[in-house]
């Protein structure tokens, strides 16, 4: 199942079924839909290509880099002296780190890539990107991140804060297993488990959107000491048989 989570709305944006085999890369399609929109991406869809898509299509990206991938450090955009910020130019991502001492970095790199294949040929290309390597204090490492959002738009931090939305994903796939029975569908037959999915997904739609209506209602605000919390508002659901 491939599920795209509007952070905003907080639900499903769109939802399609794939086989099992289907690799992760191959559900998301980068269009004209992207214009504007900030597309918050797991591992699983981490591709070079894919990033210089979005930034063609006039949208925008937030991913965390894969371990394996050593970028190359253009410049240094803030952070450190002007002496360190030269020194770091042309170094390897990991040979900055280790030199931070637990500083955040903001920094340019470049990635490379190759475009689609056309008339038998495949053209090799790169573009630069902005990259952000926030210190977490208590994991006594670094989260690192790589965007296209300018530094004028969000700082350092807000990359990290805004790549935390992509949590919504987990625990809307944590709210299917465990609200909507989908950890274990016992049954092999292809059209039943459509089905399962089908009535999990739409029932899961519904009850965002009513849960969004009660949240924005003149009664709820009434109440200011009133928590309604997701997980709170979907027991409730499994509670009266929803």
């Amino acid at each position: 199942m491939g599920v795209m989570v509007s952070a905003v709305a907080n639900g499903p944006k769109t939802v399609a079924l794939y086989s099992e085999k289907t690799a992760e890369i191959k559900t998301l399609k980068i269009g004209p839909w992207i214009k504007d929109r900030i597309l918050l991406v797991d591992l699983g869809f981490y591709k070079n290509q894919m990033f210089a898509r979005v930034e063609e299509n006039g949208g925008y990206f937030v991913s965390r880099i894969m371990k394996n991938m050593d970028l190359i450090v253009v410049s240094v955009e803030e952070g450190l002296s002007k002496t360190k910020s030269k020194e770091f130019a042309g170094k390897t991502v990991s040979e900055c780190i280790k030199q931070l001492s637990g500083k955040d970095l903001d920094a340019v790199v470049k990635i490379t890539f190759k475009r689609r294949t056309y008339k038998g040929k495949q053209k090799q290309d790169e573009m630069n990107v902005r990259l952000v390597a926030i210190y977490n204090s208590e994991e006594e490492n670094f989260h690192i991140y790589i965007t296209n959002i300018q530094k004028n738009v969000l700082n350092a931090k807000d990359i990290a804060k805004l790549y935390g939305a992509r949590w919504d994903i987990e625990l809307l796939f944590k709210e299917l297993k465990s609200k909507y029975v989908l950890d274990v569908l016992e049954t092999k037959n292809v059209q039943v488990i459509e089905a399962l999915l089908w009535t999990a997904m739409l029932t899961l739609i519904v009850s965002r959107r009513i849960y969004s209506i009660v949240k924005n209602s003149t009664a709820y605000s009434i109440v200011k000491n009133s928590q309604l919390s997701l997980k709170r508002w979907c027991d409730i659901l499994k509670r009266d048989g929803v």
